[in-house]
C-alpha cells in the first residue's frame, strides 16, 4: 500500500465515527494535497482542481481542509499574511520557518538542538507541549543583497532598546 493510499484510508477512518463519507471531491482534494510538496492556499487548490475538471466548491475545500487539519493529515500555518497556508504532514516532517517579509519566501528548517532546548524549557516550566510552530520573520539573502528593507520595524531591536531604557 502506498503512502497516499494509507493516508486516504486514515482519512476514511477519521470520517466514519463522525457519520461522514470520503466523497469523490474529498478524495480528489486529498490526492491533490499529497501531490503538493510546498505550502499552499485553499484558493490555489480550487484553481488546480478546476484545471483538472474536478468539480468542487470553495466551501467544500474549506470544510475538507478543516477536517484534514483535525485528522492530523494537514497542518494550518500562518505565514505572516492575512490568511492561512496549509501543508501536508508526513512522518518526521516537523520543521520551522524563516519567512522573508520582503518577497514572502518561506525557508523550512529543522534543528535538533533547538528542539531539545524547547523540550528542556517545557520540562523546567512543568509544561506539556502538544504542538509548536516557530516562525522567524526577516529578510532572505536574495532580498538583502538587493537592498530590500523589512516591511515592519525590527521588533527584536525595539524590544531590546525598550528593555535597555527601562534599566536606566
Amino acid at each position: 500500500m502506498s503512502e497516499l493510499e494509507r493516508e486516504i484510508a486514515a482519512f476514511r477512518q477519521f470520517l466514519l465515527p463522525q457519520g461522514l463519507k470520503l466523497t469523490r471531491e474529498r478524495e480528489s482534494l486529498l490526492r491533490e494535497i499529497f501531490a503538493t510538496h510546498y505550502h499552499f492556499e485553499a484558493d490555489e487548490l480550487l484553481f488546480r482542481l478546476k484545471e483538472k475538471n474536478v468539480k468542487t466548491s470553495r466551501a467544500t475545500i474549506y470544510r475538507t481542509l478543516d477536517l484534514l487539519v483535525r485528522s492530523g493529515l494537514v497542518r494550518r500555518v500562518h505565514l505572516g499574511e492575512d490568511h492561512y497556508h496549509y501543508e501536508r504532514i508526513t512522518r518526521n516532517s516537523h520543521h520551522d520557518h524563516l519567512i522573508c517579509t520582503a518577497c514572502g519566501a518561506v525557508i523550512e528548517f529543522h534543528d535538533d538542538k533547538l528542539e531539545e532546548r524547547q523540550q528542556e524549557i517545557c520540562r523546567k516550566k512543568k509544561f506539556t507541549p502538544t504542538f509548536h510552530n516557530l516562525q522567524i520573520l526577516g529578510i532572505c539573502d536574495d532580498c538583502r543583497q538587493k537592498g530590500e528593507q523589512p516591511d515592519s520595524p525590527d521588533r527584536v531591536k525595539m524590544i531590546q532598546e525598550a528593555a535597555m531604557s527601562l534599566r536606566r
